[in-house]
C-alpha cells in the first residue's frame, strides 16, 4: 500500500516527532544533545524556519515548528534528520551499519489557538511526564529550559508564537494534563491527524487529502 503524501504546507504549525530505530538511546550524554541542538540552529539560520517548542528525549525528539512555505516543512527535516544522522555515525564511527532513526518523521498539523499551546505544553512538559526531572524547567534539552532562564543568548533561535503564551507559563507546564487532552494529542501523533478543533479538522482534513486520519483504525474508505 502506497504511504499518504506527506502534508508540507506551509503557513501552517506542525508537531513534527522522530525515534531512534529500536527504541534505543539516541542521545546519550551532553554532547549528544548539544550536537543535535546546533543541527536545530543551523536549520534556522540558513532556512529562517520557525521553531516554537522543542523537547529532547533520551531515544527521540519532538518539534513545534511554523515553516513559512510550502515545502519547507519537508525540505529542512530531511535536511536535519540526514545531518544528524551522519554527524551521529562519525561520532560514534558506525558508519555502514544502519539507519538511526525508525524510518520518516511523523508529523500533524496543529491549529493556531489553544490547540497549539495544549501542543506546546505536551512537548515542553514530555521530561516531567517520563520522570527524568522534578520539575519541566529543569530539563536542560528543551526550549522551556532556554526560555526560563532568561537569557536571550539561548532563547535566539526559538521563534514566537502565533499565539500568545499564557502567563504563568512554567507553572502550568508543570501541571499535568487531563486525560482527554493525553489522548487527544496521542491520537494525532498515532494517526497523522490534525489536530484542533472538529470544524478545522475537518477542513484540513479536506483539503489536504487527510481523510483517513479521521476514520477508526481498520475502518473501509467510505464505510
Amino acid at each position: 500500500m502506497p504511504r499518504r503524501p506527506r502534508l508540507a504546507a506551509g503557513a501552517l504549525a506542525y508537531h513534527v516527532l522522530n525515534r531512534r530505530v529500536g527504541r534505543l538511546p539516541l542521545f546519550e550524554k551532553p554532547a549528544d544533545y548539544i550536537v543535535f541542538e546546533q543541527i536545530l540552529a543551523e536549520a534556522v539560520a540558513t532556512t529562517r524556519l520557525r521553531i516554537a517548542s522543542y523537547c529532547l528525549m533520551p531515544n527521540h525528539w519532538h518539534l513545534l515548528l511554523w515553516p513559512r512555505q510550502d515545502g519547507e516543512l519537508s525540505e529542512v527535516l530531511r535536511w536535519i534528520t540526514v545531518t544528524h544522522t551522519q554527524r551521529w555515525h562519525a561520532h560514534h564511527h558506525t558508519a555502514g551499519t544502519g539507519p538511526v532513526y525508525q524510518g520518516r518523521f511523523k508529523s500533524f498539523p496543529v491549529q493556531t489557538d489553544e490547540h497549539f499551546v495544549t501542543v506546546a505544553r505536551y512537548i515542553e512538559r514530555n521530561a516531567l511526564r517520563a520522570n527524568l526531572v522534578t520539575r519541566a524547567e529543569d530539563w536542560q534539552w528543551g526550549s522551556l529550559w532556554r526560555r526560563a532562564h532568561d537569557d536571550p543568548r539561548r532563547a535566539a533561535w526559538l521563534s514566537d508564537w502565533p499565539v500568545d503564551q499564557p502567563r504563568n507559563w512554567t507553572l502550568w507546564v508543570n501541571r499535568p494534563h487531563t486525560m482527554s487532552e493525553l489522548e487527544a494529542v496521542r491520537t494525532s501523533v498515532q494517526r497523522g491527524r490534525p489536530f484542533g478543533d472538529e470544524g478545522w479538522v475537518r477542513r484540513i482534513a479536506t483539503r489536504f487529502g487527510m481523510e483517513s486520519t479521521l476514520r477508526p483504525r481498520g475502518q473501509p474508505k467510505g464505510s
